[in-house]
């Protein structure tokens, strides 16, 4: 056997980790807006969408059951930040260039343009949908070749974030680890919230990975490998907020 530099019992020892984490994510909290209000009514709480739109949720190379099936959980939270005060909406959504070099990685997907780069119905149809900044973004982080940077900037005195959308180990992840790295780097406290029942990333399992010539990616590993991964990096992931 070839030397992969993984130890003899990576598989029993893996087991054993993802067990630990499948208990940790059972026993996620859930939080309350009420708690979040005050800070809200002060244009202090801001919630993020990343990628719900119709690339990822309805149609398309990317969209995805499991993204789709968030969507009530997603409408949920936005009508939740609203009654609580929230007025900090910002949609960070794909708008490639068709020339974006991502397709090298990825499908064609969510061109400027087209049905697919346009936000969800379901959140469009919200009657304070007029209250939504849509920020297009040509890769997987928001804050690269976008204003979202200087909009973060101009907004250092808020108290907390909430994220939601797709992909838990993609677009929301990278959202996750800059806003909160951007907070520990000038010594904000802001905290970063992911709930996981707005959150989901998509499934290709490895025998139709082999048959398409992809990369195989089991979406209940990753997502809960990378809800993790952001706790472990200070990011506030809970079950829900009600």
């Amino acid at each position: 056997m070839a030397n992969t530099g993984l130890p003899s019992n990576f598989l029993e020892q893996a087991t054993q980790f993802l067990a630990a984490l499948e208990v940790w994510e059972r026993d996620l909290p859930t939080i309350e807006w009420r708690d979040l209000a005050i800070d809200a009514q002060h244009g202090q709480v801001a919630l993020f969408s990343v990628d719900m739109i119709n690339g990822f949720c309805h149609e398309g190379a990317l969209s995805s059951p499991r993204v789709e099936g968030i969507i009530p959980a997603v409408v949920k939270t936005f009508q939740g930040a609203y009654a609580s005060g929230v007025r900090n909406f910002i949609l960070a959504q794909d708008c490639h260039t068709p020339e974006s070099v991502e397709f090298a990685d990825f499908p064609p997907h969510c061109q400027r343009d087209s049905d697919e780069a346009v936000t969800i119905p379901e959140l469009v149809s919200l009657p304070f949908s007029d209250l939504f900044t849509v920020v297009t973004k040509n890769s997987l982080n928001a804050f690269h070749g976008t204003n979202l940077g200087a909009w973060l900037d101009a907004h250092r005195d808020l108290k907390a974030v909430v994220i939601v959308g797709d992909c838990t180990d993609l677009c929301v992840h990278q959202m996750a680890l800059h806003l909160k790295l951007y907070a520990n780097a000038y010594n904000l406290k802001m905290r970063v919230i992911v709930p996981a029942n707005a959150v989901q990333t998509y499934d290709l399992p490895v025998e139709t990975a082999r048959q398409v010539g992809g990369l195989p990616h089991d979406g209940d590993t990753l997502h809960l490998l990378f809800l993790y991964h952001m706790r472990l990096n200070g990011v506030e992931v809970v079950r829900e907020v009600v």
